[in-house]
């Protein structure tokens, strides 16, 4: 242990994000590779000595607990837990969640060495998976609301990659076995062998051999997409021909005016293309489904209209050449019928 496949692979994927800034202690997780890296994990991160670690990933995350800060992370999966290596910049992003994160060491930011928050979800205290929509995001639910974490991959094949290594390693755990009926019988034997179950009130689910769901969104989240978009829209359009083509989580590019650099911030955005008009939502990745320990509705709904335009009065769409991601800017002409834009101010697509 290792195997030399592993180890290229998890060097591979130990690469920052171009567009995301991050820490000086996260990028010196960035630079390590190979035996290095290993050595780091179980030098620093690991809690157990006979873990291994198994995959690695870097991810935008969000908490359950302060749902408006999102975070880049360095993920990684062994064996025993999920880690999360913290920008250190986090342990202060949010004034009301002292109580969350233990700022004993917050005074050492003068010293020479750099700190790195670590948030631990071990498997066993692993409840369910809930993935969004088109394996944009998925999201991590333990026993309370501090271990409900969304990782926003913004990419389907990272998604995909990551609950493949979580279900490969959850199938290593030894949990006790679901009690069994008392009066076995032919209906109950073969029942029990079902692993998934399709409802027209809940998403798919997929019952692990370690008792960890997977739930997977159904047609029905699509539809209420749908409706909820042509809410939006100027009431004419029949539900039944309207088609989402498409939806991505994005970043929203402002740039910075006035600073010493280019600079620009990104702001998180759902992007929603149909086959008339181009949305950006500003969408609540952490609080839907409800979690079962959750007393009251989240403060916000899931999907907030941030702009519309619609796709007739689009001018042209100017690409940038860098490679992946890749910098899209839509050019609009000045509409005099405002009846999409729902009486907002804000410009996203510059003049």
């Amino acid at each position: 242990y290792p195997s030399e496949f592993l180890m290229q692979k998890i060097t591979e994927d130990n690469q920052i994000p171009v567009h995301l800034h991050v820490s000086v202690s996260l990028q010196y997780v960035a630079g390590l590779k190979g035996n290095a890296l290993v050595e780091f994990f179980h030098g620093n991160v690991a809690e157990v000595e006979n873990e291994e670690l198994r995959h690695l990933m870097w991810s935008s995350v969000l908490f359950y607990k302060t749902p408006n800060v999102e975070v880049m992370a360095c993920v990684l999966l062994s064996t025993k837990a999920v880690y999360f290596l913290l920008d250190d910049s986090f342990i202060h992003a949010d004034e009301h969640q002292s109580d969350f994160w233990n700022k004993e060491n917050s005074d050492c930011e003068n010293s020479s060495f750099h700190l790195s928050c670590c948030f631990v979800l071990k498997l066993n205290d692993l409840q369910s998976v809930n993935v969004g929509l088109f394996d944009q995001y998925f999201r991590i639910t333990g026993h309370s609301a501090d271990h409900i974490v969304t990782c926003l991959t913004r990419d389907s094949y990272n998604t995909h990659a990551f609950i493949q290594q979580l279900m490969a390693v959850l199938s290593l755990l030894a949990r006790t076995p679901s009690p069994e009926p008392v009066d076995k019988d032919f209906y109950s034997e073969f029942g029990s062998k079902n692993t998934g179950k399709w409802s027209f009130l809940h998403n798919y689910e997929l019952i692990h051999s370690s008792r960890v769901k997977f739930i997977y969104p159904n047609e029905e989240e699509i539809g209420d997409l749908a409706f909820l978009v042509a809410e939006k829209m100027d009431g004419l359009t029949n539900l039944q021909s309207l088609n989402i083509l498409l939806y991505v989580l994005a970043f929203q590019v402002n740039h910075v005016e006035g600073s010493a650099q280019n600079t620009s911030s990104l702001q998180p955005k759902t992007l929603i293309l149909t086959s008339s008009d181009l949305f950006l939502f500003d969408e609540d990745y952490i609080s839907y489904p409800l979690p079962e320990f959750a007393k009251e509705p989240p403060k916000r709904d899931k999907y907030q209209l941030a702009d519309g335009r619609r796709i007739r009065d689009l001018d042209r769409v100017l690409m940038g050449y860098q490679t992946y991601p890749q910098a899209l800017t839509f050019v609009f002409d000045d509409v005099q019928n405002q009846d999409l834009m729902q009486n907002l101010t804000l410009d996203h697509f510059g003049e």
